[in-house]
């Protein structure tokens, strides 16, 4: 196992009418933003309760983030927060609010351009605190410190990440995810299952608590995602996948192990480029790239057919077809497309993805950052 510091400051309020507890865990004299997406909190009723809980509290609203948050939608809020003197941001929504929160905790404050610290990887200094109310588990931003920003003027899709936005609470109410719509039940289980492969599907380094913890959330969610569209109102169902999808971007499997993140990074360029929805682009190119990386993830592949898939063949390349062939079916069963046809790119648009990965500097990606241009075009070339 390699060695690892590991510290997630997070407190996570779980469960039933936990939203209450807020105002008890904001500091004194507060003056929050209240950061939120498109408006569906004031049609399911959230924005309502979350008004009840910051009652006696001073606080502006800024709404609009968007899926896949823009830099220039962030920086009116950025703007909002600094002519409003806000001290704490309270962001209410699923990982995309998240991340615009803690791009505005680290520019408010900001002498410069704030697009370097996504760019150049600007260091920043007294970013504001936040708060999360999750509405959509997938991403893990509630209790983890990254944060992606799409900026459309530049085709680019860039992140960073600090452990100094990582939100001090953050409230998970299972019945929130309720009027979730279909598709972003769909993608929220994908999102966090390709998050465990990134941390899970590299190389064995000896560390056996932290495959079966990765083991146990991928079951979980194999089980339970289908579940959570057939039954949108099961609370247990509920409650499963919101905690896996935490647990599964917290920190904790990813400590003591040699990680990935190559279908993320490629995954980017296919919503900076194309639009799709971040989801989506992870099962498009999940397969294929393990396909690609047959050989050097063997012995992980593998093991994620017998021990989560119950794959038992003893051709070893036949095990692993079948694998790669399972993990395609779990995102088609979860009603994610898997082909970049399903979407009208085809093989022309590769060209484009390439080369924005070349000028985004990605290209050495994968745990032995073996994973070149040439690479990336054979994996999306296979997706095609």
């Amino acid at each position: 196992m390699l060695n690892f510091t590991f510290k997630n400051q997070t407190e996570i309020l779980f469960g039933k009418g936990q939203l209450s507890k807020v105002s008890s865990r904001l500091p004194e004299n507060a003056k929050v933003l209240f950061l939120y997406g498109g408006g569906s909190i004031k049609k399911n009723g959230i924005f309502d309760q979350v008004i009840t809980a910051l009652s006696g509290t001073k606080f502006v609203e800024f709404q609009g983030v968007e899926p896949n948050p823009e830099f220039e939608t962030l920086m009116k809020a950025v703007h909002v927060a600094r002519e409003n003197n806000v001290n704490f941001i309270l962001a209410v929504g699923g990982g995309s609010v998240i991340d615009g929160a803690k791009f505005i905790a680290a520019a408010v404050n900001f002498n410069g351009d704030p697009w370097d610290i996504l760019a150049k990887g600007a260091a920043f200094e007294s970013p504001l605190p936040i708060g999360a109310v999750l509405t959509l588990p997938a991403t893990g931003s509630e209790s983890n410190g990254n944060s992606v920003v799409n900026r459309s003027e530049t085709a680019q899709k860039l992140s960073f990440s600090s452990e100094t936005v990582q939100p001090v609470f953050a409230v998970l109410d299972p019945e929130f995810t309720y009027s979730l719509p279909v598709r972003q039940v769909s993608n929220g289980v994908v999102d966090a299952f390709v998050h465990v492969i990134e941390q899970y599907l590299t190389y064995s380094v000896n560390a056996p608590l932290q495959d079966r913890f990765a083991e146990g959330i991928l079951q979980t969610l194999i089980e339970e995602g289908p579940k959570a569209l057939a039954t949108p109102e099961d609370y247990n169902v509920r409650a499963n996948v919101m905690w896996s999808a935490t647990m599964a971007l917290n920190g904790l499997i990813g400590k003591g192990v040699p990680q990935d993140w190559g279908t993320h990074m490629i995954g980017h360029e296919l919503t900076a480029l194309h639009g799709l929805d971040h989801a989506v682009t992870l099962a498009i190119v999940l397969p294929s790239l393990m396909y690609v990386q047959r050989k050097q993830k063997q012995e992980k592949i593998l093991q994620l057919g017998e021990r989560v898939f119950n794959i038992r063949e003893d051709n070893k390349d036949k095990a692993i077809d079948l694998t790669i062939k399972a993990v395609q079916d779990f995102f088609e069963t979860m009603q994610v497309k898997t082909r970049l046809s399903d979407y009208n790119i085809d093989k022309s648009s590769i060209d484009g993805l390439v080369e924005n990965l070349k000028r985004n500097g990605l290209t050495a990606l994968g745990e032995h950052g073996d994973i070149d241009l040439d690479k990336a075009r054979e994996i999306l070339t296979l997706a095609a």
